[in-house]
């Protein structure tokens, strides 16, 4: 699968549980929406991954991407209930790094 090389270590920094790459993948001012709540901002964003990483220790295997909307299909795996799910990413990007991210079901 060629993802592009944001989302390549955006999975890769998740994987390993690197909450610091993992908000470096983002623009200054993006704002990723998971579970309902919008988290806004790089410091924000590494804050609340970092503490889902202790929560859940959830990895993501990528399934298919679609080029055209920017969404990849990934199989997240951890210990939340209902593990593992087939969820939906859906990425914008600015400059080659993410300014948006919602996830869904």
């Amino acid at each position: 699968m060629n993802l592009p090389r944001m989302i390549s270590e955006l999975v890769k920094a998740q994987n390993e549980f690197d909450s610091a790459t993992y908000a470096n993948c983002f623009t200054e001012n993006a704002e990723v929406f998971d579970e309902g709540k919008t988290h806004s901002g790089k410091a924000e964003i590494e804050s609340w991954i970092d503490k889902a990483n202790k929560e859940y220790h959830a990895t993501i295997e990528p399934v298919e991407y679609d080029e055209e909307a920017n969404i990849l299909l990934a199989k997240t795996s951890g210990n939340f209930p209902g593990s593992p799910v087939i969820l939906k990413y859906h990425f914008q990007f600015s400059d080659g790094y993410i300014k948006s991210l919602k996830v869904t079901g």
